[in-house]
């Protein structure tokens, strides 16, 4: 499973990219708020939008874990 090392939101609120600025800019759509809010993974199309913004790489935003069985 995929999962964010840490909470995107926050992240983009320090870097300046506030929900309101997020979403009057349209960088990204209120469904992919939703999936930073719950923790579930975008599309590769807003993974790039998410790296252009915090200026790192996809390694730097995911990590894989295990299911446990």
């Amino acid at each position: 499973m995929l999962r964010y090392k840490f909470d995107v939101l926050s992240e983009l609120k320090k870097r300046g990219y506030s929900t309101y600025r997020i979403r009057k800019e349209k960088i990204f759509g209120e469904a992919t708020l939703q999936k930073f809010r719950t923790g579930q993974v975008i599309s590769a199309d807003n993974l790039d939008s998410l790296c252009r913004c915090l200026e790192c790489q996809p390694g730097d935003i995911l990590e894989y874990v295990p299911d446990e069985e």
